[in-house]
């Protein structure tokens, strides 16, 4: 039986890399877990914590609405960073995926 392999050495720490990714591009918490090597269930943990130090450094954490593909609901008064199981209107679980990007606080 092999031994597991050790995780790849880091250079910055999880949020400083989750950041630097989302600094240039808007990506999904499934393409963020896959970059940073996560699981995409702990992806909107960290997001939130970012979303609250961002501020002091003069940034925000941008989300783009999840929306249902079946029926067309957008998920506007959603404050939770996680995807929605299901919309509540048409009841279709086929979603659009919040997407999520870091941009300047004054904008």
């Amino acid at each position: 039986m092999t031994e597991p392999r050790p995780p790849a050495p880091r250079h910055a720490t999880l949020r400083q890399a989750l950041a630097a990714v989302l600094r240039r591009e808007q990506l999904s918490a499934h393409d963020l877990s896959r970059l940073v090597g996560i699981p995409e269930k702990a992806v909107a943990a960290h997001l939130a914590h970012l979303a609250r130090s961002l501020p002091a450094h003069g940034e925000r954490l941008t989300v783009t609405t999840p929306a249902c593909l079946a029926c067309g609901y957008a998920f506007r008064e959603r404050t939770r960073l996680n995807r929605p199981s299901r919309c509540p209107r048409c009841h279709a679980t086929h979603l659009a995926e919040p997407r999520f990007k870091i941009d300047l606080g004054h904008q």
